[in-house]
């Protein structure tokens, strides 16, 4: 009785402090949904939304330290129901072969690949053979051939190969079919040949005006601005960043400066902050307006279409739109006479967030974002009444922003690092170099741009925001070419970032001494991820390359070809090796038949047709792997490319071979894929 009574006397404590636990509920029931091997029936809906009524009554009726809990059950079940009415409302028809030939369609974004190609959005598809019923909402292309001077609103026609969006390139890794689903993506291909215009683009051309006029900037800001600069200037403006280079794009990822590209709450914050100031000083020196008119909500209203304008030209990815409901919540307060900046604000956009695109949970957008942000208010709100050091202004502002980079990047890091699988080991002293240069400059400057390109000044502003990006560019190289300057971390067990994630959450949000019990769990779950191991053995989804555990590191199999699985095959390993420094390491010599033992087990990769050809065994101790379809007679297991068809991406650990398509489950995004 008296543990009951100490438990209930902590709930009680927590009054007035639990509306920051209801994104946290929400985002359980989701993360749920998305943890199921299955897709739920209408009778498991049915059970939550009766959860939800039952969750709700109970928490009229049971006692008031009591009622929070069934609240919470009640907004488990609305998440899990919300993510799921989300994946049912996105669904189009998926290319369920593979297909080459003409392709049709209106440009609607652009961008590049991670090998430097451009890759083009296309809606109102045509595709040769295809029933309209059966046709894709959206496809995909990259451009391998020459493409030049692509807008939104553009009708293109090519002829290009195109597929349903593969699966995961190891079993329970990151699933693309998934992405692609909420995208709207149902097929994704290339073309190596020149790209025919069938209808000029123009603001009023089919119906993407934003978007054709966000293009329209980026190129402009590029032609004033050329080179990486220009590259650099269009990101930040518009969130357009095919005028950017791989190697540019690794470089920041390297320094620990690549949230400077996308457009987020340090952009937000920025702009906002500044057109808020500046409209509230401008307001304050008229003085029949000072005297009259409530200065201080006229600039927050400013600030707020000042968002909206930026929000728009950004193309509204996960962590603008994040950024911009946390600045309406901010400023919205402000014209409430609330506090501006709090936990409830971050909560309160945070569940804005998850009702509009439930599935942004499990990107590192959403979640590096909302890391940051928690942090930074929870140790900023506690030190809000300590002066840290005496001194002068300036000083005192310096330290801030040391302090404010630091709570950042350790807040992100483990995000990080679970998704990139890389650390920067001096991304605090690019921040430092380069964050105050965004705020004073480059922002400031972008504003003046847009005030000044109605007149055809915005030249002047925009050679001075090349001045300070040249800076950041140069800073980001510099870092990057640090010895050490970056580390490689394995990809951590599925439940490693959501325990360590509520962990926290427990220790910054509980009210009491008993806070301080999440850190048990988290250093718990951090020794897990240290301790934890890789698959013996891969094979990619195609039949195409292996790769397989060495004391040296992951050995593959060729030194050429699936680039993209190798890589991200090394980079889940923690590795830093290429595909060629891999290829290295395998354990015997080069040839079309490569053969590896396992645990009892032979492993042998035929490289190409006519090692598929001459291969004529067949023993049960045998694991074959053929990038063609072969016949063989005998005990061994064959996995050649009308198994894996069926079967995707496969992993050995320990004797206990796994399927990619075993570790997804049969969902909605993997249910109207071949081979499933």
């Amino acid at each position: 009785m008296r543990v009951l009574a100490l438990v209930e006397a902590a709930m009680l404590r927590q009054r007035g402090h639990l509306i920051v636990w209801s994104p946290i509920c929400v985002a359980t029931g989701i993360g749920l949904y998305f943890s199921l091997r299955f897709e739920p029936d209408v009778h498991v809906y049915a059970q939550l939304v009766s959860a939800i009524f039952l969750g709700a009554f109970c928490s009229w009726k049971l006692p008031t330290a009591w009622s929070p809990v069934a609240i919470g059950v009640a907004l488990i079940a609305f998440g899990f129901l919300l993510a799921g009415g989300r994946a049912h409302l996105v669904s189009e028809p998926v290319l369920k072969w593979r297909y080459y030939g003409p392709i049709e369609g209106r440009v609607v974004s652009l961008d590049r690949s991670a090998s430097d190609a451009l890759r083009v959005t296309l809606d109102q598809v045509r595709i040769e053979g295809v029933p309209v019923d059966e046709r894709p909402r959206r496809v995909r292309i990259s451009m391998h051939g020459p493409a030049t001077n692509l807008l939104p609103g553009q009708r293109i026609m090519t002829t290009g190969h195109l597929s349903a969006p593969q699966g995961p390139v190891e079993p329970g890794g990151f699933d693309f079919r998934r992405h692609a689903w909420f995208q709207r993506l149902g097929a994704v291909g290339y073309t190596r040949v020149p790209v025919l215009t069938i209808a000029p683009a123009s603001a009023a051309n089919g119906g993407v005006p934003v978007t054709y006029w966000r293009i329209s900037i980026s190129n402009h800001v590029q032609n004033l601005l050329p080179g990486e600069v220009g590259g650099f200037a269009a990101a930040v403006t518009t969130g357009d960043r095919s005028g950017l280079r791989s190697d540019t794009l690794l470089s920041l990822r390297a320094s620990n400066l690549a949230h400077l590209l996308a457009i987020s709450g340090l952009h937000m914050g920025l702009l906002t902050g500044f057109v808020f100031l500046a409209c509230r000083v401008g307001f304050s020196a008229v003085p029949a307006a000072a005297l009259r008119l409530p200065v201080k909500k006229l600039a927050a209203v400013c600030a707020m279409v000042s968002a909206t304008i930026y929000f728009l030209l950004s193309g509204g990815n996960i962590a603008t739109e994040r950024a911009f409901v946390m600045v309406l919540v901010m400023f919205g307060a402000l014209l409430l006479d609330r506090r501006a900046i709090s936990l409830r604000a971050v909560a309160v956009a945070a569940l804005i967030v998850l009702a509009m695109r439930p599935e942004s949970l499990l990107g590192p957008g959403f979640q590096m974002s909302f890391a940051a942000t928690t942090a930074l208010v929870a140790v900023f709100g506690a030190l809000r009444n300590q002066d840290l050091v005496s001194g002068p202004k300036w000083l005192k502002q310096f330290i801030g922003l040391i302090l404010s980079s630091a709570i950042a990047g350790f807040a992100t890091a483990p995000i990080g690092a679970a998704h990139f699988n890389t650390m920067s080991h001096f991304g605090l002293l690019a921040n430092l170099l380069s964050v105050p240069v965004m705020g004073a400059i480059v922002v400031p400057a972008a504003v003046l741009s847009a005030f000044l390109a109605p007149v055809g000044l915005e030249w002047v502003a925009l050679t001075v925001m090349g001045i300070g990006l040249k800076w950041i560019l140069g800073v980001s190289e510099w870092v990057s070419g640090l010895h050490g300057a970056q580390g490689y971390v394995m990809s951590p067990p599925d439940f490693v970032l959501p325990a360590l994630s509520l962990s926290i959450l427990w220790v910054i949000l509980w009210q009491g001494r008993a806070r301080w019990a999440g850190l048990v769990p988290a250093m718990a779950v951090m020794t897990l991820w240290g301790q934890g191991t890789r698959p013996d053995v891969l094979v990619a989804g195609n039949g195409g390359l292996i790769g397989v555990m060495t004391e040296n590191g992951r050995a593959l199999s060729k030194s050429k070809g699936n680039g993209f699985v190798a890589s991200v095959w090394l980079e889940n390993d923690g590795d830093g090796a290429d595909q060629k420094l891999a290829a290295k390491r395998w354990p015997g010599e080069p040839g079309l038949v490569q053969r590896y033992q396992t645990e009892g087990l032979e492993i042998v990769h035929l490289t190409g047709k006519r090692a598929a050809q001459d291969f004529n065994e067949c023993r049960p101790d045998q694991i074959v792997v053929s990038p063609v379809a072969l016949q063989l007679s005998g005990g061994c297991r064959l996995y050649d490319s009308e198994k894996l068809e069926n079967t995707g991406s496969l992993a050995l650990s320990k004797g206990r071979l796994v399927t990619s398509n075993e570790a997804s489950g049969r969902r909605l995004w993997s249910l109207g894929y071949s081979g499933q």
